[in-house]
């Protein structure tokens, strides 16, 4: 008897949406919407983090230390800050030749000072060690850390010549607050956009029902239960929501398909398309979920007022 009543209220479900073509074909248009404004939430996200992290990938702090310095100090010191919880491994060490020769090459049109240089007779450069953070944050902790016991060499003598964060900070400050307000602001739009698409979905879905409402109230005099009346709604909200997702995902292809060589030039490497495609599987779930989900939801809710004869 169960099955019965599933095969009958599926059946009436699918009848529901292909008696009323115009108003399912108007219910799918306002989902697409509805799910291309989702979609588009997660690549504006997902372009957001990508140029952020390439922001913060150009962020860092240099510590120079003095010609004096022992390597194996030096390597020491390196060691230690790879074990930082706040430090992004690896960190880099630049020996005093790399030092030197990355020098020349910058100023190989510059004849004087390559001259100047070689009259020193000695490499005035002093090995360095290049140190990115976790989070841009995180940098000043890192600082102090240099500053501590970690800057003295095995015979307890300063080894660190600068530590060029002091000289960044404003930069590195400026960059926190625009990645904490650009993700803040972004949360909030997302939010938005979904809430009020929703509410759109959730009226049009409403006023579908409205136009059954004689149908319900008929139904509902001659006996039917409210989940059975309640069920060819859900069904038919399913299939507007699973027939818009499968419309939207069709739809981002040739879309970011054209994005896609813009996207990579503008945020630096960032191929929208590629995105896609690789993410193709996560994007399918994303939007077929939350299209059934919401039709059929937005429907099982919509018929509520229609069930109190």
């Amino acid at each position: 008897m169960f099955w019965i009543k599933v095969k009958r209220v599926v059946r009436a479900g699918f009848f529901s949406f292909w008696r009323n073509g115009f108003v399912s074909l108007s219910s799918i248009l306002v989902m697409i919407v509805t799910l291309f404004v989702i979609g588009s939430t997660i690549f504006s996200g997902v372009i957001l983090r990508s140029t952020l992290d390439q922001i913060k990938d150009k962020v860092d702090i240099n510590v120079y230390f003095v010609t004096s310095a022992d390597e194996s100090d030096i390597l020491a010191m390196k060691k230690k800050l790879e074990q930082l919880p706040e430090v992004k491994p690896p960190v880099v060490y630049v020996s005093r030749e790399d030092a030197l020769a990355a020098f020349k090459k910058r100023h190989e049109t510059d004849e004087f000072t390559l001259q100047a240089l070689d009259e020193l007779g000695d490499n005035p450069l002093g090995a360095a060690l290049n140190i990115k953070a976790k989070d841009p944050s995180q940098y000043e902790s890192i600082a102090q850390f240099l500053q501590g016991r970690s800057a003295l060499s095995a015979g307890g003598t300063t080894i660190i010549d600068k530590v060029n964060f002091y000289q960044n900070k404003e930069a590195i400050d400026r960059l926190t607050k625009i990645i904490n307000s650009a993700n803040s602001l972004g949360f909030i739009l997302t939010i938005l956009l979904i809430a009020i698409s929703i509410l759109i979905t959730f009226n049009t879905l409403r006023l579908v029902i409205y136009m059954s409402r004689d149908e319900i109230s008929v139904m509902k005099l001659v006996g039917a239960s409210n989940r059975y009346i309640r069920g060819p709604f859900f069904i038919a909200g399913a299939i507007y929501g699973f027939l818009s997702a499968i419309i939207t995902l069709i739809l981002f292809y040739p879309i970011t398909l054209w994005l896609g060589s813009t996207t990579e030039s503008f945020f630096v490497g960032f191929n929208v398309f590629h995105y896609y495609a690789s993410n193709f599987g996560e994007f399918f779930l994303i939007l077929v979920g939350s299209g059934v989900a919401l039709g059929s939801v937005s429907s099982y809710l919509a018929v509520r007022k229609y069930l109190n004869v």
